[in-house]
């Protein structure tokens, strides 16, 4: 009697359409699958929460929540019992809670208890295939619906952390009355889908690390020019110096993360975050004021590499978010520092047939000074950001890393242009450009060539 008294009202709940009742919100499980465990955190609206376990969170403060983590942790723990497919139990371990306010879809805004949990498999045990035996809110509230998902999975070439998959529902049998295990099959892993993710990773890191692009194109942007007397007005760097310049630089850049990347990644050398970026925005207003007023002319490639150091250390926070192990590590390491310089490398390509174009222009220096301005403001922006003083510069300069397509197709069309337009003057015979100034490999022009600059 007492079973047909639940499942009657459970079965015309579970079965109701939408719009016959009020929409509960549902629990949801992420697991991060590693090497040799899985951590879970799990997101569990407090109303049902506090029905299920009978600790009242309903009216208590964020504040007031270590007097009830001693009971959450034991409660939760009583619930969650992974085990291999064998039988085999894993071990469980409850970390940190808090309280916050979310909303989904159907429900409206609600307050949620966040748990994190660590599952670690007896040794040897496989990761991938387990048995999860959850029933932490759906053992009292037979309406209760849990979705367990896999939110980062290495081996499965999920690296992102954005986004989720869904790998089962954990809810009440109605015609059993128990809450069946969710059987957890994560697929055959393997080592070339986490490389091949890192790789990709890396592309898109460096594709939306807008302060990243600034920094090197700012450094090329009076590549093909000469200093004298404390301007860029020495004239031009002739075709194979301006290249040979420019390549110098992006290879600085490169050798100078790369080596603080393997560094920081390889050791788990613990970086605070942001000394680092605002260091990153620091290079960047040089490399600006640079461009305006040579502050290193003929030395560029040095200070890429050393400002390279810090860019790196950045690129590590990237793979330190991962607990990826060591053989792990190594891999995604060369994958994500590959992935790095391979669209490094296409957009100084796209940029390069520009720049040597840009330096022989009348409008140049305008152009050039412009370029220069709007990156110092970004710098600025940015720096004060990372310094505690958030501003609507960073936002927007941020922002701009979401635009990779744009960007990618105004340089195509430039370089596509700025090919065309030295095609085109060197069918005529034209000689020098219209800006009329002497193309040299010495570090400094004529007193002729400097008084017909302005």
């Amino acid at each position: 009697m007492a079973g047909i008294a639940i499942a009657v009202p459970a079965t015309l709940l579970l079965g109701a359409s939408p719009a016959a009742a009020h929409p509960m919100p549902h629990s949801v499980v992420q697991l991060d699958v590693y090497k040799d465990e899985v951590t879970a955190q799990l997101a569990l609206p407090v109303g049902d929460f506090t029905t299920a376990s009978g600790i009242d969170l309903n009216t208590l403060a964020s504040t007031a929540l270590p007097t009830r983590s001693k009971a959450i942790r034991t409660y939760l723990a009583a619930h969650i019992h992974p085990t291999t497919l064998k039988g085999e139990a894993w071990q469980v371990t409850i970390g940190a809670l808090s309280l916050s306010h979310t909303e989904q879809t159907s429900t409206g805004p609600y307050r949620e208890l966040v748990a994190k949990a660590v599952l670690t498999p007896p040794a040897g045990a496989d990761v991938r295939h387990f048995t999860f035996d959850y029933d932490v809110i759906v053992h009292q509230v037979v309406t209760h619906i849990t979705l367990v998902t896999v939110r980062q999975d290495w081996a499965a070439g999920r690296v992102t952390g954005d986004g989720a998959t869904q790998v089962g529902t954990i809810r009440l049998d109605v015609r059993h009355m128990k809450v069946p295990p969710l059987t957890v099959d994560l697929g055959k892993g393997s080592a070339w889908r986490g490389f091949v993710a890192m790789l990709e990773l890396g592309g898109n890191h460096i594709l939306t690390g807008t302060d990243h692009l600034l920094f090197l194109l700012i450094l090329l942007l009076p590549a093909p020019l000469l200093a004298a007397g404390g301007r860029w007005n020495g004239g031009l760097a002739g075709p194979r110096a301006a290249l040979a310049r420019i390549g110098r630089i992006t290879l600085a850049f490169t050798i100078g993360h790369s080596v603080a990347l393997a560094a920081t990644a390889l050791t788990r050398f613990e970086i605070p975050g942001r000394p680092v970026e605002a260091f990153i925005a620091a290079s960047i207003l040089v490399g600006a004021i640079h461009a305006i007023r040579p502050l290193f002319p003929g030395k560029e490639a040095l200070v890429a590499g050393v400002f390279g150091l810090g860019h790196g250390m950045a690129f590590s926070f990237v793979l330190a978010e991962m607990h990826l192990s060591t053989t792990q590590l190594a891999t995604s390491l060369l994958a994500f520092n590959l992935g790095i310089e391979l669209v490094q490398l296409l957009l100084v390509c796209l940029a390069l047939p520009s720049l040597l174009v840009l330096a022989r222009l009348r409008v140049q220096p305008a152009l050039r000074v412009t370029g220069a301005l709007i990156t110092a403001t970004a710098a600025i922006g940015w720096l004060t950001d990372r310094l505690g003083l958030p501003n609507p510069v960073a936002r927007a300069a941020d922002s701009a890393g979401s635009h990779t397509t744009g960007m990618l197709t105004v340089l195509a069309l430039t370089a596509v242009a700025a090919i065309g337009w030295t095609l085109v003057v060197r069918q005529r015979g034209s000689g020098p450009t219209e800006l009329e100034l002497p193309t040299t490999t010495e570090p400094a022009a004529s007193a002729a060539a400097l008084s017909r600059v302005p």
